[in-house]
Formats: structure tokens, C-alpha cells, sequence
């Protein structure tokens, strides 16, 4: 440990004498780790949901190859990321990354775009799974439950795992996740074992095919499928060898969730035939009918039932993933005191962040209960508007993490990583996420569905949160200086 960071400690130590402020350390190894992650990313309802209006909207069957792109810049991302991360144990995620290379007003700033973007991420996947849960239970078994049933009923559960250990949750999600690929991968089997629609090709990654239709509008879809993998640092007080198992679950995430979207993609389009595919997703009455479509045609009605089931518990998973990531966001700015410093307080026995896990059920709760009394769509508004907001906030502070990495390696002499990855990397990679952020901020219209007025309104939060963040890294600096001084500086591993 620096100096500084062992005066922080202590500082933020005695400050919370007699008080339960840490979390349950050494509960989560590389493996679990990388199973919240991917269950952050819900790769099934990507795959279902989120892709099949990708290939709609963007570049047809040159999605596959935008899927690459966006990977290959999100490892770049990582380099940096992980390199910061092995030095930063902290979680704060992106907050205290950003804090330790830009500053204490940077990372309050980067806190509250973190909370407002994974609360809105949540809200939205409540939306998509009350949707998807009552569509399941009324076509299958004739039950019209209303979508915010679902929705609370699923709360109420993952309010319980949320208050108690994380490792529970991460056993959960295991189960869950394995299942999913495993469904998944069998359509895959099949559909190149059949020779897909018309053989098998590699058409979606011509240059051609790849720059047709509206390939920027694609790749905006592709990031936003990558969502939750920059997770692993929020885990970083709870892992087993945090230096180490931090960045190999970050690259380990990234190529899983990334290399299983581009092979399924394919797949996929292999399926249906590269020059139908963009037709065939438009003939249906709902987009995320096509990946069952496929099931029927390949496999038939047993599996397409599984997939309809793992539909749900996809969204369920990322629900829970990303439930114990913003809860984790408020503990960390309640134990640094931007937020009321009750909620970096933690459960005695669970070690759990459990003040905050209720505040974030309870806001679940409000913003659902407002969509469901407004009678909005669960899907068109409720989770294609809130959904993109949260990737405009992931993506912005992306950027801004590869500037302080780039920013806080400069300053050392003796850096541990060579300058491709500390120094290179992070300038290419924040300059390409720039690029895509202000793309997304440009085409926010097409991406929500909603009207220039409402696109504005909503790209307006992100501003909002900017400044409510400088405010409250302001106020602690009036009020206290030397924690203010101490944000992002406490190595907690």
C-alpha cells in the first residue's frame, strides 16, 4: 500500500468505527466471477431479443462481423482496464478507476452516471420480463397475468438474494447460465449440421455484405449486447485473489460473451439464408419470434419450449446480476460519503451491501409501479427507452476510464505494463468508444423508437447525472476534504 492509500483507510476506517462497512471477502473465484458477468450480459435475450432488431435496423446479414469489430474494441478497452484494475481493488468500478486517474470531481461525476445507467438498465429488464413472463403464461397455459405481476414477483425474490451473500446469487446464476448455452449451442449444432438454408457460407463477413443497409445503427446494437462484462471490478472486494482474478475474468468474459454471439449470429443467418434473414425478421409479428422460427425448423417444438423458458430466465439472470452491480455502486458512494453514508453500511452476518440492495429494490418497485399505472409498454417503453440510456451511460464512462488509465500511467515512471497497454491501447480505445457514443447520441431516435422530443428528454439524463455528481463531489469536498481527497484512492484488496 502508498502512503496515501493507508491514510485513507484509516481514515475511512475510523469514520465507521463500530460499524459493519466491508464485504464478504474471498467469496467469489475467476469462475463465478465470470458467471455474474455473463449473466449481467443475458446472452440469451441478446440473442433472442436484442440481435434479430440489430439485423432489422442495421446492416442484415453483416451483423455477425460487426460483432467482431465491437469485440476486438472492447479488448482493447480491456487492457487498459485490467491493468488499472490490478492496482485498484475497490467497488467502485468505474467511480474509483475514474477517481484514482481524473480527479475526485471526475469520479463523483462517474458515480452518478454509473447509478443512473445500471438503475435504468434495471427498470428496463423488469419491463422486458413481465412482458415475455405474462406473453409465456398466456400462451402456454391460458393464465393473463398483467406484466407488472411478473415484474413484482420477480423483484421479490431477487430483493431476498441481493440482501443475503453474493455467493448464493452467483450459484444461481450458474445453474442458469449453463443452461442457456448449452440450449443455445444445440440450435447451432443443428443448423450447420442441416447445412442452413441454402449451405453453409461466409457471406456475412464480406466486405460488401458487412457495409450494406445501416451498419452504424448495427454496431450500436453490438455494444450494447456486450453490457455487464465491465462488471468484474465491482466484484473485486469479494474475490480470491483480487490482483489476479479480476483481469483474467474480465478477458475471460469478453471472449466467451463475444465469441458466443458472433457463432450463434452466423448461425443464425446461416439459418434463415443470408439474403433473406433481414425479410424473414420483418414478416414476423414480433422480432424475437425469429430465433424460435429457426428451432422449429432445425430442432423442433421440445427445444423451442426450453428456449421459451430460458427466454425468461436469461432476463431473470441479468436481472439478479445486475441488481447486486448497482447495489454495489450505492454502497460505494455511501461509504465515501457522495451518498448518505448509511448505505455503505453491510449486513453483519451476510456481509451483504444490504442498505443499498433495499434502496435499489425500492426504486425498482416506484419507476415500475409509475410505467404500469401510466399504462406504458413494458417492451417499446419501458425497456427501449431506459435500456438505451443505460448504454449511453456505459459507454461514456468507458471513455472516460480510458482516459484516466491512459492519464494515471503517464504519471508513472515505473509502470508495471508496457505502454502498448497502459498508453496505446486506452487512446484507441477511447477514441473509438467516443465515436460510437456520439453515434448513439446522434441515432438515439431509431435506437428508443421514441420522438426527437422524448430522445431528447431522455439523452438529457446524462447531463443531469454529470452534474448532480460534480455537486456531491463538491459538497464533500466543503464538508470533509480529506475524504474528498481520498476518493478512488482506497485499495480495499
Amino acid at each position: 500500500m502508498t502512503i496515501l492509500n493507508e491514510a485513507c483507510t484509516a481514515r475511512l476506517d475510523t469514520a465507521s468505527a463500530g460499524i459493519s462497512t466491508e464485504l464478504r471477502r474471498g467469496s467469489l473465484g475467476v469462475g463465478l466471477i465470470v458467471l455474474l458477468v455473463i449473466s449481467a450480459a443475458s446472452p440469451l435475450s441478446v440473442v433472442a431479443g436484442g440481435f434479430p432488431i440489430g439485423i432489422m435496423l442495421g446492416n442484415g446479414a453483416g451483423t455477425p462481423a460487426l460483432v467482431v469489430v465491437a469485440l476486438l474494441l472492447l479488448l482493447a478497452f480491456a487492457s487498459g482496464y485490467t491493468a488499472m484494475a490490478g492496482e485498484v481493488t475497490n467497488a467502485g468500478g468505474f467511480y474509483a478507476l475514474i477517481a484514482r486517474g481524473l480527479g475526485g470531481y471526475a469520479g463523483g461525476a462517474a458515480a452518478m452516471v454509473a447509478v443512473v445507467g445500471y438503475n435504468c438498465l434495471q427498470f428496463a429488464l423488469y419491463g422486458m420480463f413481465g412482458a415475455v413472463t405474462s406473453g409465456s403464461l398466456a400462451a402456454e397455459f391460458g393464465i393473463h397475468a398483467p406484466w407488472w405481476a411478473c415484474s413484482f414477483t420477480a423483484m421479490a425474490s431477487i430483493a431476498v438474494f441481493g440482501y443475503r451473500r453474493i455467493d448464493l446469487s452467483a450459484k444461481v446464476l450458474a445453474l442458469f447460465v449453463i443452461a442457456e448455452y448449452v440450449a443455445v449451442l444445440v440450435l447451432d449444432i443443428a443448423i450447420l449440421r442441416h447445412g442452413g438454408d441454402s449451405g453453409i457460407s461466409l457471406d456475412s463477413f464480406k466486405p460488401s455484405v458487412v457495409s450494406s443497409g445501416n451498419p452504424f445503427i448495427g454496431l450500436l446494437f453490438c455494444f450494447a449486447a456486450f453490457i455487464g462484462f465491465e462488471a468484474t471490478t465491482i466484484y473485486g472486494e469479494e474475490a480470491k485473489d483480487p490482483h489476479r482474478s479480476i483481469p483474467l475474468a474480465t478477458y475471460v468474459s469478453v471472449l466467451v460473451i463475444g465469441s458466443f454471439y458472433a457463432v450463434t449470429l452466423w448461425c443464425m443467418v446461416v439459418g434463415a439464408g443470408a439474403d433473406k434473414v433481414a425479410d424473414t425478421i420483418r414478416a414476423q409479428i414480433d422480432p424475437t419470434m425469429f430465433l424460435y422460427t429457426l428451432s422449429d425448423r432445425y430442432v423442433g417444438g421440445g427445444l423451442t419450449l426450453v428456449l421459451r423458458g430460458l427466454f425468461i430466465v436469461s432476463v431473470y439472470a441479468g436481472l439478479l446480476a445486475f441488481h447486486n452491480s448497482t447495489a454495489r455502486y450505492f454502497y460505494a458512494m455511501g461509504r465515501e460519503r457522495l451518498l448518505p453514508g448509511r448505505l455503505g453500511h453491510t449486513h453483519p452476518s451476510h456481509q451483504s451491501p444490504h442498505v443499498a440492495s433495499v434502496l435499489q429494490s425500492v426504486l425498482c418497485c416506484a419507476v415500475v409501479l409509475c410505467f404500469a399505472l401510466g399504462g406504458a409498454d413494458p417492451l417499446m417503453t419501458l425497456f427501449g427507452w431506459l435500456s438505451n440510456v443505460a448504454t449511453l451511460c456505459i459507454l461514456l464512462l468507458m471513455v472516460l476510464t480510458s482516459a484516466s488509465v491512459w492519464r494515471y500511467y503517464r504519471r508513472q515512471r515505473h509502470a508495471h505494463c508496457g505502454p502498448l497497454r497502459t498508453l496505446v491501447l486506452p487512446l484507441l480505445s477511447g477514441t473509438g468508444l467516443a465515436a460510437v457514443l456520439l453515434l448513439a447520441v446522434r441515432n438515439f431516435d431509431v435506437l428508443t423508437g421514441a420522438s426527437h422530443k422524448t430522445s431528447y428528454t431522455l439523452v438529457g439524463l446524462l447531463p443531469l447525472a454529470v452534474a448532480a455528481g460534480l455537486y456531491a463531489a463538491h459538497r464533500l469536498r466543503l464538508a470533509d476534504p480529506r475524504r474528498f481527497a481520498c476518493l478512488g484512492q482506497v485499495d480495499r484488496g
